[in-house]
């Protein structure tokens, strides 16, 4: 259901959902054990994905949430973002992408619980670490140690959320959807930087907390020695091998990175489908009992908030709901069938200690087995090669680098390398800006304009001597900090002031600049998310006498990693030199007395949101002009699907949509030219560089506008770009799904669905596999099949060939049974397609449309 409609009865479902919610086995006394968290006195195996409430609508909630539980999710978890609730000390904002109770409701409307990460240090590749600016001008601060100024400022905002919470009867002691609530993050990464200072602070945490009496447990990742009763918690790409800090805590996994953040001038990472279940299915084979994916749905950093520096807008994370808050396949449905796999085994996972044996060299069983007769099992192939196992007296197919899930210690339901769900071929469907372009709302022209000038232009202007550090000038309230000079070049230096050629030196912490000379721009310069520090030589024609050097310096979002992040400054710190290229003289302008300006014009005109009365309309545009403000009207693309805006032939800036900032673009950051490969071995260890797409491709070309922020028409864009381009060539696209495909082995398990367990089978029939597919959307339904073979078909989704055997009944079958179908099924067996070739294992191919 679209996330519009599902909004229509959001109010009434929310209510009656709460009011089921509360009397529910998930909403009342949560305790934990060495085995498992416990609610209402019943040991959970819980799966839990993150979905962070400003990376998404409000509109978007409802929609992403069901997607989730239909995913096999039991709990939704967030971090809470300290910075946009109280940008401004005691001054909060709940509203919008901000309201943290709707949705903490939402989530729980769903029937779904709630994991709340206060932190509040979230790092999340957000700005500062999601600490507001504020914080860093305390006297005698520090953040993140025992630090009075610091602890005072933490415990007040942490207590704010949790009475916020306790007001709304939100915690799951009364009766509402938060089971668990962690303080600090990641602490243990850079506690050793703090020397003594950290421990005294880490106890402080966990004792503030608990005072604050939630009656749910709190957790503290990546922390060996969180004090009782804190449970210390494991991040990572794998988690299998991590052991609590005590015997009477659970093993818990709170974030399972299921891709990697995109950085601008970096190549796109993705996570293979196969070793992300890989990862699940050993934790849980080794113990685990609650694991969470971060991110289960990334979303989009809006306005200014990316972290980094250098992240880009897009968070997709490769997460199974994909940026846009379409499910991505077949990472969506192979976890959902292991979510399945492993929930047929909760009951013996949760009632006793594991047992191992080794079956060879990197091979591995485990067994959950009870007086009471239940048993479960994990078969693991740790190494990168096929293999054969004998378990129980029976012999078993281990692919490299897989877990074998056997619910009933007999028979495999599941294999984490073999994937039954359908995968998709996402597409975007473009549309010409003249296409969407709302002519009716401007005169004589599509575009209207204005310059931003160039230097100092405020009135708020400011002198002072010397280069000042950006972050501390300019409070983060602007990505943008002028540097302004007006300089005679001294007569004993005429190599310098005759008009020859000279070279302007400039060194800076980052991020990036733009130098201006004489009112022209002269060059620019951006660091890069390895080293953001920036040091560049510009060629500059001098006028004689007086002449002038405007800098730009720029933020592209805060460092928010690593021990004292919030003292790496930014900006143009020096030395800025004047080099002759006649005879190699070198003025220092770095003392110099400097004019300053916080920000740019257009910010304080309120340029963003489009109603300013300054903007020129005129049938020649200006275009590939540095520092110019855009703005045109547009109608939305027709339909119910995704929209984004594609900016390739801008440079680099922020756009606005109807006054909401859809963050910063630069589709002229290009990602490295190699590193890529067309496919990526699922097996052996996942890194976050080992699987990259997109290499010589902009970072990202596409940037989200969400559905609700636009109108049927009069809708404004507003661009401020800063280095040039053309903003006719900008168009705008629909996220579309253009093929359903799936392959299916017989050597595949049966659907996790259809399994059940031999001592309940009453036929003894042996069920077989099945290839699944089923259209996206409401109301479609497969209206073609590009593609059928049921022999050796070779190739990937989308190219698809017949291998050297193939059933000549196989297009016929799959046509019969889908066509006109919204979803389908099909028996992957030689009665279904006769036998193209005996005693070679066959493989079902496919490849659908839905319309």
């Amino acid at each position: 259901m679209a996330a519009a409609a599902r909004g229509k009865g959001f109010l009434l479902g929310l209510v009656l959902a709460l009011g089921a919610f509360a009397a529910s086995s998930l909403g009342a006394n949560v305790t934990y054990d060495s085995r498992a968290l416990v609610v209402d006195g019943k040991r959970r195996v819980l799966v839990s994905g993150s979905i962070h409430y400003p990376r998404s609508t409000p509109e978007m909630w409802p929609d992403l949430i069901q997607k989730s539980k239909d995913g096999g999710l039991d709990v939704i978890e967030t971090y809470v973002f300290w910075n946009i609730h109280e940008p401004v000390r005691n001054q909060f904002d709940f509203e919008g992408r901000k309201d943290l109770v709707k949705f903490v409701k939402t989530v729980a409307a769903a029937g779904l619980v709630v994991h709340l990460r206060i932190g509040p240090y979230v790092c999340a590749e957000w700005n500062y670490g999601g600490f507001p600016l504020w914080l860093h001008f305390i006297p005698g601060i520090q953040f993140r140690t025992d630090n009075g100024p610091f602890k005072t400022e933490m415990q007040r905002f942490t207590a704010k959320i949790v009475d916020m919470m306790k007001q709304e009867k939100l915690y799951a002691s009364q009766g509402g959807p938060i089971i668990l609530s962690q303080i600090e993050n990641e602490y243990g990464n850079v506690a050793s930087s703090f020397g003594s200072g950290a421990k005294p602070y880490v106890n402080w945490a966990a004792t503030m907390a608990t005072s604050l009496d939630t009656g749910v447990p709190w957790v503290m990742c990546q922390q060996a020695d969180a004090p009782d009763p804190i449970i210390n918690t494991c991040n990572g790409f794998y988690c299998d091998q991590f052991t609590p800090n005590s015997n009477s805590k659970p093993k818990m996994w709170t974030e399972n990175w299921s891709g990697w953040f995109l950085s601008f001038g970096g190549a796109v990472p993705y996570r293979p489908a196969e070793d992300l279940a890989f990862a699940v299915a050993r934790f849980f084979q080794r113990g685990g009992t609650f694991q969470n994916y971060y991110m289960y749905h990334g979303g989009t950093n809006f306005g200014r908030t990316t972290g980094g520096p250098f992240i880009a807008t897009s968070y997709d994370y490769d997460a199974p709901i994909d940026e846009y808050g379409l499910v991505r396949q077949p990472k969506w449905g192979h976890l959902r069938d292991v979510h399945k796999a492993i929930k047929l085994c909760e009951d013996a996972l949760v009632a006793t200690d594991p047992a191992y044996t080794s079956l060879g060299p990197n091979l591995e069983g485990t067994v959950y087995k009870t007086d009471s007769g239940l048993c479960a099992a994990f078969l693991a192939n740790v190494g990168t090669s096929d293999a054969t196992v004998t378990f129980n007296g029976k012999s078993y197919q281990l692919p490299g680098w897989s877990v074998s899930i056997l619910p009933d210690c007999k028979n495999v339901v599941l294999n984490t390398a073999k994937i039954n769900s359908m995968s998709m071929i996402p597409t975007f469907v473009y549309e010409s800006l003249s296409e969407v372009v709302d002519s009716s709302s401007t005169i004589n022209s599509d575009w209207s304009w204005i310059n931003e000038p160039v230097g100092i232009s405020k009135k708020d202007s400011f002198v002072k001597p010397g280069l000042l550090e950006q972050i501390n000038t300019t409070a983060d309230n602007s990505d943008y900090l002028w540097y302004s000079l007006s300089t005679n070049i001294p007569g004993d230096e005429p190599a310098l002031n005759d008009g020859s050629q000279g070279v302007l030196h400039i060194e800076s912490l980052g991020h990036a600049l733009h130098a201006f000379v004489n009112k022209k721009l002269a060059g620019s310069k951006a660091g890069n998310s390895g080293n953001s520090k920036i040091a560049v030589d510009i060629p500059v024609t001098l006028l004689p006498g007086k002449n002038t050097f405007d800098l730009l310096s720029l933020t592209v979002g805060l460092q928010n990693y690593g021990a004292f992040f919030d003292t790496w400054g930014a900006g143009i710190t020096g030395p800025v030199k004047l080099k002759s290229s006649a005879n190699g003289s070198i003025i220092d302008l770095s003392s110099q007395q400097w004019t300053y300006q916080i920000g740019l014009q257009g910010e304080d005109k309120g340029l963003p949101s489009g109603s300013s009365s300054m903007w020129i309309t005129q049938p020649s545009l200006p275009k590939n002009q540095p520092l110019t403000w855009y703005k045109t009207t547009f109608a939305a693309p027709a339909g119910n699907d995704p929209v984004a805006i594609d900016f390739s032939g801008m440079g680099k800036g922020e756009a606005w949509v109807n006054g909401q900032s859809i963050g910063r673009y630069w589709p002229t950051k290009v990602a490295p030219g190699s590193g890529c490969a067309d496919s990526c071995n699922y097996r052996g260890a996942y890194s976050s560089s080992k699987c990259l797409k997109s290499c010589g491709k902009p970072s990202q070309q596409l940037y989200h506008v969400p559905r609700s922020w636009l109108k049927p028409s009069g809708n404004i864009l507003v661009m401020f770009e800063e280095v040039g381009g053309d903003p006719t060539q900008i168009s705008f696209a629909t996220r579309q799904v253009e093929s359903l495909c799936s392959r299916v082995s017989e050597s595949h398990p049966s659907p996790v669905d259809m399994w059940i367990p031999e001592s309940e089978s009453k036929t003894g029939k042996t069920l077989r596999p099945v290839l699944s597919m089923e259209c996206p959307r409401p109301n479609q339904v497969i209206s073609k099949i590009k593609f059928a073979s049921f022999g050796t078909p070779q190739g990937t989704c989308g190219s698809f060939s017949h291998g050297k055997c193939s059933s000549n009944q196989a297009l016929a079958v799959v046509q019969k049974a889908c066509i006109g179908s919204k979803s389908c099924r099909v028996d992957v067996s030689i009665g279904a397609f006769g036998d193209p070739c005996k005693g070679v294992t066959k493989s079902l191919a496919v490849e659908a449309s839905c319309a």
